[in-house]
């Protein structure tokens, strides 16, 4: 790492670097969270950043640390180690790994999406891509159980397989756009199930609501449904333009007489479209929505509510609460 100058004695590792309450603030944020090269950094520097991290936050910083080392680490761990446990995710659930990751799938679903089989092969692998990322980014006080893993799972998937297969047949005499359009249809379909399905133990325990300072109030499955209904319309506004405008380009690209010559590169093409489309969408939609959501105490449910205003009166007017990715 570099060496710059000594770190200012006001410097707070946990301070956003820019304004979350903005959506631009937001953006810079993501953008700097799941830049996709990050997968790559050895476990061992990831291990190295969050004891960084945590002496930071113990107020012992190694001596000839300098501000951007400390911020580097604070990427790397914003990048790997879950929001609420600390614990580190799994490669394949990070928002980091969603432009590789996600680039191959959707490049093969909107390429492979003539027959049953195909479709059928690449929703399939596109729900167990979905299921390990819904898994890892839910607010982690909430434990599920294999069991309900597993329904949710199954679940999101037929109900993927189902609208893909349906939509398939039932567009085989349509203009051929909207067969292109099938793989975004299963996805949207598939993200109202397999999401709400996977943190469903947040929606009937509900999860641990704050006030501005971090300090427990209580749990609400309001909070939860509000959280939840976010995270599922900022994942189908990311899959969104790649899946929409993409068929667009190939519907007319395939036109052209050096693209029918060319046909075995068809799929590694849109592969790489999509990673253009979600380089951008990955950091833009999970920017929608501040993580860190707030909820007026009048929406809370009534025992919640009535709860909090018996401690601290009118002091709380809003409450906080980790929405999940």
């Amino acid at each position: 790492y570099a060496k710059m100058a000594t770190v200012s004695p006001s410097f707070n590792i946990d301070s956003p670097r820019w304004d979350q309450s903005t959506f631009v603030g937001r953006l810079k944020h993501f953008l700097n969270i799941t830049d996709p090269r990050t997968v790559l950094v050895p476990e061992e520097e990831l291990d190295r950043a969050k004891a960084l991290v945590e002496s930071c936050r113990a107020g012992l910083v190694p001596p000839g640390s300098s501000q951007e080392q400390l911020l580097y680490a604070k990427k790397l761990y914003d990048s790997a180690f879950h929001p609420d446990s600390g614990e580190k995710m799994n490669l394949i659930g990070r928002m980091s790994f969603q432009v590789p990751g996600g680039m191959a799938i959707t490049g093969c679903m909107l390429q492979f999406y003539r027959t049953v089989p195909a479709v059928v092969f690449w929703q399939w692998v596109n729900q167990s891509f979905n299921a390990f990322v819904n898994y890892t980014n839910r607010n982690a006080a909430s434990p599920i159980s294999l069991r309900q893993i597993g329904v949710a799972y199954v679940t999101a998937t037929s109900a993927a397989l189902a609208t893909a297969v349906g939509l398939n047949l039932y567009t085989k005499r349509a203009p051929p756009l909207l067969a292109r359009w099938v793989p975004f249809a299963a996805v949207a379909a598939a993200n109202c199930v397999n999401i709400p399905m996977m943190r469903q133990q947040e929606i009937i325990n509900g999860i641990t609501v704050t006030d501005e300072n971090n300090n427990e109030l209580g749990r609400s499955r309001r909070a939860a449904v509000k959280g939840i209904a976010q995270v599922v319309l900022s994942r189908i506004t990311m899959a969104a333009p790649g899946m929409i405008i993409l068929p667009i380009i190939m519907e007319r690209l395939e036109k052209f007489t050096f693209m029918q010559r060319i046909r075995v590169l068809h799929a590694p093409l849109q592969v790489l479209l999509c990673g253009g489309f979600l380089l951008f969408m990955v950091p833009a939609a999970c920017a929608l929505f501040p993580q860190r959501c707030s909820l007026a105490l009048a929406d809370l449910e009534v025992e919640l509510r009535d709860s909090i205003m018996a401690k601290h009166g009118d002091k709380v007017p809003y409450v906080y609460f980790n929405k999940g990715l």
